[in-house]
């Protein structure tokens, strides 16, 4: 970190600070108390993975899928997956992969077995859980080893998406852009995977706008970037999306395979895809520990906020719900140094002064969130087929990002508006990026803010309105602040949106046993 970094240039009041800090941790934590009596069929999923349960029927239907509806056709969900899984290796002595696949061969029914005690089941599931978890703490090990060994960048990574829908073309784009200097690769997720109640299997070639967030797909992508790492001897970190109907199973498949960032945002599922908002926030829970023992950085979605809003009106609802996701990940286990809350560089050009504006915005989330990484993201709501203002755009963006030393740093394309990126675009918008980073590096450091001038008098007033619509939602409750367009101007339904027929309430006996031995592996206390 770069000395004098987070030393205070606007003058802002902690006691508002701590005021909205205490409204978003009440936020949190009443919906905590909904989270942990309910789990969901993503959730069990989970469970099965975890355990070791993997692969497809004939059909392509995930065993995993296969268990949890079985046991949910049998109205057992509330006990959990692994109550049944544990009890049926009681009864068959067999293993949980060979028991899901006598369950696709309609061999099984979990819930029509007897039922043994409940002291034994959890004895039975418990000593394959430990094991389990060994192999994200293997990988974690090796990310670890691996920047031991070259060690970490200090300044901003430099973070660019590759899209093209096939697997293996994702990672000739990604070694190139790696060997241009990114520090970042992101594998988009092709269209509408979100909105799938299941991940597909194996290597895929065939997505639209993106590509298929699956294992193999995960392990692949790692490979070829630990493989170049290795030639450019540095670490490259590897991105993908968790948000929707799957969010904790690919955390999980994102454990399994050393992936480092991953968007993991309930509040972005629920107004930009429609997800269930009580589906998606109990997900989130189970996700955000797995992160938070994975070694994964999370990424929000604020940024998107802005997209559909006016940047300069709506500045406070980005900040209010950056402090509700910080709270809802420390609930999770997750370290600040794991939080890339978003924001995002999309005031309106025309605006005067509006970059004294994007520099109060990113400097104010530096100075309230210090140890944060940031996720940082370009202008895309104005850039127009106008390839050289759009640079332009890019550059006065990256300023902002080495003035205010955000740490993950998405590049601007040029060609943003036209085409996804190629090569010699993400090329030109990595030069930008490390031109300025490296001209510019210590201009955080040397200059100060003019006592109420615009910079300052810009952050306090979004901080304070900020902080009354955090007080606002506390009243209210999140669910009826999101069912009134709290943020973005998108209403959503308690009971609206995808997946709702997957959230089931816990019975008295429930049990998960990744909970307990994340939470003590995290030093976290229990409930």
């Amino acid at each position: 970190m770069k000395k004098n970094q987070f030393k205070s240039k606007l003058n802002l009041d902690n006691s508002v600070i701590k005021e909205a800090r205490k409204s978003a941790s009440k936020i949190a934590y009443k919906m905590q108390k909904f989270i942990d009596s309910y789990t969901t069929v993503s959730v069990e999923r989970t469970v099965c993975r975890i355990l070791g349960i993997d692969g497809v029927n004939d059909f392509g239907v995930p065993l995993a899928n296969i268990v949890v509806n079985n046991i949910q056709q049998g109205s057992g969900l509330g006990l959990g997956a692994a109550f049944f899984i544990g009890n049926a290796m009681i009864h068959t002595s067999l293993s949980p992969q060979e028991i899901a696949e006598q369950i696709a061969d309609k061999k099984l029914e979990l819930t029509k077995l007897p039922i043994h005690d409940l002291f034994e089941i959890k004895l039975k599931i418990d000593s394959v859980s430990k094991k389990s978890l060994e192999k994200i703490k293997v990988t974690k090990k090796t990310r670890e080893d691996f920047l031991s060994k070259y060690g970490d960048k200090e300044g901003p990574l430099l973070y660019v998406i590759v899209a093209t829908g096939n697997i293996y073309e994702d990672v000739t784009q990604a070694v190139a852009a790696a060997k241009q200097g990114a520090d970042v690769i992101a594998v988009i997720r092709t269209t509408g995977q979100s909105l799938l109640d299941y991940i597909p299997y194996g290597a895929t070639t065939e997505g639209f706008g993106g590509t298929y967030a699956t294992q193999e797909n995960f392990r692949i992508m790692r490979k070829a970037l630990d493989d170049v790492g290795e030639e450019l001897g540095r670490y490259i970190r590897l991105v993908n999306y968790a948000s929707g109907l799957c969010m904790p199973e690919i955390s999980i498949i994102a454990a399994f395979e050393g992936l480092d960032f991953l968007l993991n945002d309930a509040l972005y599922g629920i107004l930009f895809r429609d997800i269930n908002m009580k589906r998606t926030l109990i997900d989130q829970y189970f996700s955000r520990m797995i992160n938070a023992f994975a070694g994964i950085t999370i990424n929000t979605g604020e940024d998107n906020y802005l997209t559909t809003s006016d940047a300069f009106e709506e500045a406070h609802t980005v900040l209010a719900s950056q402090f509700i996701n910080e709270q809802f990940a420390l609930l999770a286990g997750l370290k600040e140094e794991q939080m890339g809350l978003g924001h995002a560089f999309e005031m309106n050009p025309s605006i005067k002064n509006g970059f004294l504006y994007e520099i109060a915005q990113a400097q104010m989330a530096r100075e309230i969130f210090p140890n944060a990484p940031l996720k940082y993201m370009p202008p895309t709501k104005f850039i127009t087929g106008n390839i050289f203002k759009g640079h332009i755009q890019d550059a006065l963006f990256n300023i902002v990002t080495i003035m205010t030393n955000q740490k993950i740093c998405l590049l601007g394309m040029l060609t943003e508006a036209i085409h996804t990126p190629f090569m010699h675009d993400r090329a030109l918008s990595i030069e930008n990026a490390k031109y300025i980073f490296n001209n510019l590096e210590n201009l955080g450091d040397e200059i100060t803010f003019q006592p109420d001038g615009i910079i300052e008098t810009r952050a306090k007033d979004v901080l304070a309105e900020a902080t009354e619509l955090l007080q606002e939602i506390e009243k209210k409750g999140l669910f009826q602040a999101l069912s009134e367009g709290i943020f973005a101007g998108i209403k959503r339904n308690h009971d609206g949106g995808k997946g709702l027929d997957g959230v089931v309430p816990k019975d008295r006996n429930y049990y998960n046993p990744f909970i307990d031995l994340m939470k003590k592996e995290l030093g976290m206390e229990e409930n």
